[in-house]
């Protein structure tokens, strides 16, 4: 008994600290793309922090270097009977950066912990791996489902060859996007300013060609700081396979599809969407374009009101597997 108090205490403390890591992670989300956001904690015996850091720019040091860049001098000599916590698997190759995990091997770590396995083709265990080689023990697993949702975009790419794709549109309280056919303003300027905040988190923004002709949107974040998307308009002669191709080609992880009904069926249809984020504002328009249906493989994510509009979030269900 007493010893599964100590296992489910030393769970407790490993949760712990990869929320830290997760805390520290979620700074990059700007610079560290097309990188994953990585966060790492160094925890010396009695459970001090000794050093911490994430991946704040891609081509630069990542969560693990400025972790023990952080380390003051006196405490070094700690670094043997010490725990390194990250919340994605070290990288175990050349790239812009020598491998994060003979940097590891170097300091000496007793233990590391790692949230999730890293998807990139040149990770993939191989991290971890070269670890246990070196004689440290490593845990895989702690808090793995905030890990992989954190960089769910990147782990999509990875995974699916693809990237993580958002559906997004503001519709009136009966289901209109426009009105009589012509553009009508349902998002208020909050709201407007958070959508402005999505497209400087996505590398890429795409519509229809009707939309692009007809409304002439701009596609900017002029209502937020930060970086604007790479704009697409999809049409007879750049349609979604070569849309999907472009993107995985020139490493942009997130498309977001603004519309309009036409576009966003066509990509559900095609069961490419991770995410659906619908607007509703509080008025009938009684006629006009019908936003797009939505499928039936989704569950709510988020449901948020902002002022007089409501924000949903879907995302798509998970299969239940029932044994009889």
């Amino acid at each position: 008994m007493s010893q599964i108090f100590e296992i489910d205490k030393q769970l407790q403390k490993d949760a712990l600290y990869m929320s830290r890591c997760l805390q520290l992670a979620a700074c990059g989300i700007y610079g560290a793309r097309p990188n994953p956001m990585v966060g790492a904690v160094i925890v010396a015996p009695g459970g001090r922090i000794i050093g911490e850091g994430y991946h704040a720019k891609y081509g630069e040091a990542h969560a693990e270097v400025n972790a023990f860049a952080s380390v003051r001098a006196a405490d070094e000599k700690l670094l043997p009977q010490s725990t390194l916590y990250v919340s994605l698997e070290p990288c175990s190759h050349y790239g812009k950066t020598p491998p994060c995990a003979d940097l590891i091997i170097e300091k000496g770590v007793r233990r590391v912990v790692v949230g999730c396995e890293d998807p990139f083709a040149k990770v993939r265990g191989a991290g971890m791996k070269k670890l246990r080689e070196a004689g440290i023990s490593v845990t895989v697993g702690v808090l793995e489902e905030a890990c992989r949702e954190l960089n769910r975009r990147f782990i999509t790419f990875h995974e699916q060859c693809r990237p993580y794709i958002i559906l997004k549109w503001a519709q009136s309280a009966d289901g209109y996007i426009d009105f009589k056919y012509r553009p009508f303003m349902l998002s208020t300027p909050y709201t407007q300013m958070l959508a402005h905040k999505l497209r400087s988190e996505c590398q890429a923004i795409l519509v229809g060609r009707v939309t692009a002709e007809r409304d002439r949107p701009r596609l900017d974040v002029r209502c937020w700081s930060g970086p604007a998307p790479r704009r697409m308009v999809l049409s007879h002669n750049h349609v979604i396979d070569a849309v999907i191709y472009e993107c995985h080609r020139d490493n942009l992880q997130t498309l977001l599809v603004e519309g309009g009904a036409l576009t966003h069926q066509a990509f559900i249809h095609r069961g490419l969407w991770d995410e659906i984020r619908v607007e509703t504002a509080p008025v009938a328009l009684g006629q006009g374009t019908h936003a797009a249906s939505l499928p039936s493989n989704i569950e709510e994510k988020s449901h948020a009101i902002y002022g007089r509009n409501t924000i949903t979030v879907y995302r798509k269900s998970i299969p239940q597997n029932f044994d009889f």
